[in-house]
């Protein structure tokens, strides 16, 4: 797996006293008008690790991916944040990278990021897709047990230890291939300091969306896997029914299906965010 792609310009930009690892692909072609897709990632991983998701995206579409502060490229912030603080900065950043309007798609904790942007910063999110996510604090939790593998960063930092959770972690393929798992967090991604995925997982902290869900105003797609130890599916079901303008696909797999599925399920992406506008 390649880093970046070959149109890939990553750089580090300053946003609001902040430094980011950036990563920007031009749209071109009869994409080169439309909004760019920002891609909001997991906990703990860097941009590397979408790279399967941008490789399957039409190659004309402009896409954003960044290193959260503290994560992968971006250097620990000096204080922690929250997603509300976050959410605002994130925003300043695609702005700084000329983009007035983009649409956004948030995988695992990266989707409690893209609802916050989607209410916070309504005017420049145009539309919005929520992949293997749920409402924060407020939803049915995954079984202890995944929950206590999730709450330290030991699989980002150890291949050996991320092949062996793998299967009851992600679900999905990794039941059967747990090297899949490694490979995705190791192969080409890039480990930040201890104290940036911890600044992470506290951002979320005491956060839900559930209260302001009925609010989000933008056509969203929702991706949840049958199997995902992480995000139960009712999750899924629960916020297409509280978001006013949404659709849930469900497919067959885990956690990370987008990205070790990903010649299944950028199809559907793809079409939802072409559709024309109502």
């Amino acid at each position: 797996m390649s880093t970046t792609g070959d149109r890939d310009r990553v750089r580090t930009l300053a946003v609001r006293g902040l430094q980011v690892r950036v990563s920007e692909r031009a749209g071109r072609g009869f994409l080169a008008d439309a909004p760019p897709l920002l891609l909001c990632n997991g906990i703990g991983a860097s941009l590397e690790a979408l790279q399967p998701l941008v490789d399957a995206l039409h190659e004309d579409r402009g896409v954003i991916r960044f290193d959260v502060p503290g994560v992968g490229g971006s250097p620990v912030p000096p204080f922690p944040y929250i997603l509300a603080t976050l959410a605002p900065w994130v925003s300043a950043m695609v702005a700084k990278l000329g983009h007035r309007e983009f649409d956004v798609l948030g995988l695992s904790w990266g989707g409690g990021l893209a609802q916050q942007l989607s209410v916070q910063c309504r005017r420049r999110v145009r539309r919005l897709v929520l992949v293997a996510t749920g409402t924060g604090s407020l939803m049915v939790p995954a079984h202890p047990s995944v929950l206590a593998k999730m709450m330290t960063p030991r699989r980002h930092r150890d291949p050996a230890y991320a092949q062996s959770i793998a299967p009851e972690i992600y679900g999905g393929s990794m039941r059967t291939a747990p090297e899949i798992g490694a490979r995705l967090l190791h192969a080409a991604t890039r480990a930040g300091p201890r104290r940036g995925y911890y600044y992470q997982l506290a951002a979320a902290t005491g956060w839900s969306s559930l209260p302001f869900l009925p609010l989000v105003r933008q056509p969203t797609l929702l991706l949840a896997g049958d199997d995902d130890p992480i995000i139960p599916l009712v999750n899924s079901r629960l916020m297409a029914r509280l978001i006013p303008d949404a659709r849930l696909h469900v497919y067959a797999g885990g956690h990370l299906g987008v990205l070790t599925e990903s010649d299944q399920l950028v199809p559907i992406i793809e079409r939802f965010l072409s559709e024309d506008p109502r």
